[in-house]
Protein backbone atom coordinates (compact mmCIF):
# COMPACT_ATOMS: atom_id res chain seq x y z
CA UNK A 1 0.00 0.00 0.00
CA UNK A 2 1.49 3.43 -0.93
CA UNK A 3 1.63 5.84 1.74
CA UNK A 4 -0.05 8.55 1.30
CA UNK A 5 2.14 11.96 1.49
CA UNK A 6 2.24 14.37 4.54
CA UNK A 7 0.09 17.39 3.66
CA UNK A 8 2.23 20.47 3.71
CA UNK A 9 1.46 24.01 5.63
CA UNK A 10 -0.57 26.36 4.16
CA UNK A 11 0.52 30.21 3.93
CA UNK A 12 -1.18 33.10 3.64
CA UNK A 13 0.97 36.13 2.70
CA UNK A 14 0.07 39.62 3.74
CA UNK A 15 2.22 42.08 2.35
CA UNK A 16 2.02 45.04 -0.03
CA UNK A 17 5.64 45.26 -1.32
CA UNK A 18 5.44 42.54 -4.26
CA UNK A 19 9.37 42.13 -4.59
CA UNK A 20 9.37 41.36 -0.86
CA UNK A 21 6.43 38.79 -1.08
CA UNK A 22 7.84 37.35 -4.52
CA UNK A 23 10.99 36.57 -1.99
CA UNK A 24 9.43 35.14 0.88
CA UNK A 25 7.50 32.94 -1.86
CA UNK A 26 10.81 31.59 -3.43
CA UNK A 27 12.32 31.00 0.48
CA UNK A 28 8.58 28.95 1.39
CA UNK A 29 8.41 26.65 -1.98
CA UNK A 30 12.17 25.37 -1.09
CA UNK A 31 10.72 23.71 2.23
CA UNK A 32 8.89 19.97 1.47
CA UNK A 33 6.69 20.82 4.36
CA UNK A 34 5.09 24.41 3.35
CA UNK A 35 3.21 26.15 0.73
CA UNK A 36 1.90 30.04 -0.23
CA UNK A 37 -1.67 28.94 -0.91
CA UNK A 38 -2.41 32.50 -1.51
CA UNK A 39 -1.11 36.28 -1.24
CA UNK A 40 -2.58 39.45 -0.37
CA UNK A 41 -1.48 43.20 -0.81
CA UNK A 42 -4.06 45.05 2.21
CA UNK A 43 -6.45 43.39 4.85
CA UNK A 44 -9.56 43.33 3.30
CA UNK A 45 -7.76 41.33 0.45
CA UNK A 46 -6.26 39.19 2.91
CA UNK A 47 -10.05 38.33 4.65
CA UNK A 48 -11.12 37.92 1.12
CA UNK A 49 -8.13 35.33 0.94
CA UNK A 50 -8.17 33.90 3.70
CA UNK A 51 -11.75 32.85 3.71
CA UNK A 52 -11.41 31.52 -0.05
CA UNK A 53 -7.92 29.46 0.43
CA UNK A 54 -8.28 28.50 4.11
CA UNK A 55 -4.82 28.86 5.14
CA UNK A 56 -2.80 27.18 7.88
CA UNK A 57 -0.66 29.88 9.06
CA UNK A 58 -1.33 33.45 7.52
CA UNK A 59 1.86 35.73 7.97
CA UNK A 60 1.24 39.46 8.05
CA UNK A 61 3.30 42.82 7.88
CA UNK A 62 2.49 45.68 10.10
CA UNK A 63 2.71 48.24 8.01
CA UNK A 64 -0.25 47.62 5.29
CA UNK A 65 -2.05 50.11 3.75
CA UNK A 66 -5.17 51.39 5.08
CA UNK A 67 -6.06 48.99 8.02
CA UNK A 68 -2.65 48.15 9.77
CA UNK A 69 -1.42 44.58 10.39
CA UNK A 70 -2.17 45.12 14.16
CA UNK A 71 -5.69 45.65 13.35
CA UNK A 72 -6.10 42.55 11.14
CA UNK A 73 -4.96 41.10 13.62
CA UNK A 74 -7.73 41.38 16.08
CA UNK A 75 -10.11 41.11 13.47
CA UNK A 76 -8.92 37.90 12.40
CA UNK A 77 -9.03 37.07 16.50
CA UNK A 78 -13.09 37.69 16.20
CA UNK A 79 -13.52 36.31 13.00
CA UNK A 80 -11.38 33.42 12.21
CA UNK A 81 -9.90 32.76 15.89
CA UNK A 82 -7.39 29.69 16.21
CA UNK A 83 -6.06 30.88 12.83
CA UNK A 84 -1.94 31.00 13.82
CA UNK A 85 -0.50 34.34 12.65
CA UNK A 86 3.12 35.38 12.44
CA UNK A 87 3.96 39.16 12.31
CA UNK A 88 7.05 39.67 9.62
CA UNK A 89 7.82 43.42 10.11
CA UNK A 90 10.67 45.95 9.33
CA UNK A 91 9.27 47.66 12.88
CA UNK A 92 11.29 47.06 15.65
CA UNK A 93 10.40 44.68 18.06
CA UNK A 94 10.97 46.67 20.86
CA UNK A 95 8.47 48.98 19.57
CA UNK A 96 5.71 46.11 18.16
CA UNK A 97 6.31 42.95 19.23
CA UNK A 98 4.00 42.75 22.55
CA UNK A 99 1.45 44.71 20.82
CA UNK A 100 1.44 42.31 18.00
CA UNK A 101 1.08 39.11 20.43
CA UNK A 102 -1.85 40.96 22.21
CA UNK A 103 -3.58 41.26 19.07
CA UNK A 104 -3.92 37.90 18.81
CA UNK A 105 -0.48 36.76 16.73
CA UNK A 106 1.75 34.08 17.83
CA UNK A 107 5.43 34.99 16.75
CA UNK A 108 7.15 38.14 15.61
CA UNK A 109 10.13 37.99 13.62
CA UNK A 110 12.01 41.32 11.80
CA UNK A 111 12.60 41.40 8.62
CA UNK A 112 16.40 41.88 8.96
CA UNK A 113 16.77 38.72 10.88
CA UNK A 114 18.03 35.43 8.93
CA UNK A 115 15.50 32.91 6.37
CA UNK A 116 15.53 30.09 8.89
CA UNK A 117 14.49 32.58 12.05
CA UNK A 118 11.32 33.01 9.88
CA UNK A 119 10.65 29.39 9.01
CA UNK A 120 11.25 28.23 12.16
CA UNK A 121 8.55 30.75 13.22
CA UNK A 122 6.28 29.72 10.90
CA UNK A 123 6.95 25.95 11.99
CA UNK A 124 6.28 26.83 15.45
CA UNK A 125 3.32 29.19 15.06
CA UNK A 126 1.60 26.05 12.91
CA UNK A 127 1.90 24.36 16.37
CA UNK A 128 0.47 26.84 18.30
CA UNK A 129 3.52 27.92 20.11
CA UNK A 130 4.64 31.29 20.51
CA UNK A 131 7.69 32.13 18.87
CA UNK A 132 9.93 35.90 19.57
CA UNK A 133 13.30 36.71 20.15
CA UNK A 134 15.20 35.76 23.49
CA UNK A 135 15.61 39.54 23.57
CA UNK A 136 11.88 39.98 23.93
CA UNK A 137 11.04 37.03 25.75
CA UNK A 138 12.95 38.06 28.10
CA UNK A 139 11.51 41.56 28.55
CA UNK A 140 8.02 40.23 28.64
CA UNK A 141 9.00 37.66 31.36
CA UNK A 142 10.60 40.27 33.41
CA UNK A 143 7.06 42.92 33.12
CA UNK A 144 5.07 40.35 33.92
CA UNK A 145 7.00 39.21 37.14
CA UNK A 146 7.51 42.44 37.96
CA UNK A 147 11.03 43.01 37.72
CA UNK A 148 11.24 45.45 34.32
CA UNK A 149 10.60 48.91 34.79
CA UNK A 150 6.81 49.83 33.54
CA UNK A 151 6.29 51.32 29.97
CA UNK A 152 5.75 54.35 29.88
CA UNK A 153 2.25 55.23 31.23
CA UNK A 154 1.85 58.62 28.44
CA UNK A 155 3.18 56.30 25.24
CA UNK A 156 1.35 53.25 25.98
CA UNK A 157 -1.88 55.55 25.98
CA UNK A 158 -1.44 56.09 22.42
CA UNK A 159 -3.54 53.19 19.88
CA UNK A 160 -2.02 50.56 17.83
CA UNK A 161 -2.41 53.45 14.94
CA UNK A 162 -1.46 56.42 16.86
CA UNK A 163 2.13 54.87 18.17
CA UNK A 164 2.97 54.13 14.55
CA UNK A 165 2.44 57.34 13.37
CA UNK A 166 4.62 58.18 16.80
CA UNK A 167 7.35 56.20 15.60
CA UNK A 168 7.47 57.62 12.08
CA UNK A 169 7.74 60.91 13.50
CA UNK A 170 10.27 60.02 15.26
CA UNK A 171 11.91 58.44 12.43
CA UNK A 172 11.76 62.33 10.63
CA UNK A 173 8.94 61.58 8.66
CA UNK A 174 6.29 64.70 8.08
CA UNK A 175 2.67 64.50 7.67
CA UNK A 176 2.77 64.16 3.63
CA UNK A 177 5.27 61.13 3.95
CA UNK A 178 3.36 59.31 6.65
CA UNK A 179 0.05 60.10 4.76
CA UNK A 180 1.97 58.11 1.65
CA UNK A 181 3.44 55.63 3.39
CA UNK A 182 0.60 54.56 5.34
CA UNK A 183 -2.14 55.17 2.34
CA UNK A 184 -3.66 57.32 4.75
CA UNK A 185 -5.24 61.17 4.12
CA UNK A 186 -3.13 63.89 5.47
CA UNK A 187 -6.24 65.18 7.39
CA UNK A 188 -6.27 61.57 8.85
CA UNK A 189 -2.86 62.21 10.06
CA UNK A 190 -2.81 65.21 11.03
CA UNK A 191 -6.28 64.12 13.28
CA UNK A 192 -3.77 61.24 14.73
CA UNK A 193 -1.17 63.94 15.28
CA UNK A 194 -3.43 66.16 17.58
CA UNK A 195 -4.37 63.01 19.52
CA UNK A 196 -0.58 61.98 20.09
CA UNK A 197 -0.22 65.73 21.35
CA UNK A 198 -3.31 65.67 23.58
CA UNK A 199 -2.45 62.09 25.40
CA UNK A 200 1.22 63.20 25.65
CA UNK A 201 -0.04 66.92 26.99
CA UNK A 202 2.51 68.46 24.67
CA UNK A 203 2.33 72.50 23.52
CA UNK A 204 3.33 71.78 19.73
CA UNK A 205 4.42 70.06 16.91
CA UNK A 206 8.21 70.88 17.61
CA UNK A 207 7.88 69.08 21.14
CA UNK A 208 6.02 65.96 19.41
CA UNK A 209 8.95 65.46 16.80
CA UNK A 210 11.31 65.64 19.63
CA UNK A 211 9.54 63.72 22.32
CA UNK A 212 8.80 61.22 19.50
CA UNK A 213 12.96 61.05 18.23
CA UNK A 214 13.89 60.89 21.52
CA UNK A 215 11.76 57.99 22.48
CA UNK A 216 12.63 55.81 19.16
CA UNK A 217 16.56 56.40 20.24
CA UNK A 218 15.77 54.96 23.49
CA UNK A 219 13.72 52.06 22.76
CA UNK A 220 15.97 51.24 19.95
CA UNK A 221 18.57 51.33 22.47
CA UNK A 222 16.89 49.19 25.59
CA UNK A 223 17.52 51.56 27.93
Amino acid sequence: MKRRKPSKTRILLVEDHQVVRQGIVQLIGQEADLEVCGEASDANEAMEQIARAKPDVVIIDISLPGMNGIELLKHLKVEHPGLPAVVLSMHDEALYAERALRAGALAYVMKKESSDELLLAIRKAREGQVHVSEKVGGNLFQKFVGTKRPVESSVGRLSDRELEVFELLGHGRGSKEIARQLRLSVKTVDTHRGRIKEKLNLRGSTEMIQRAVQWVERENHGE
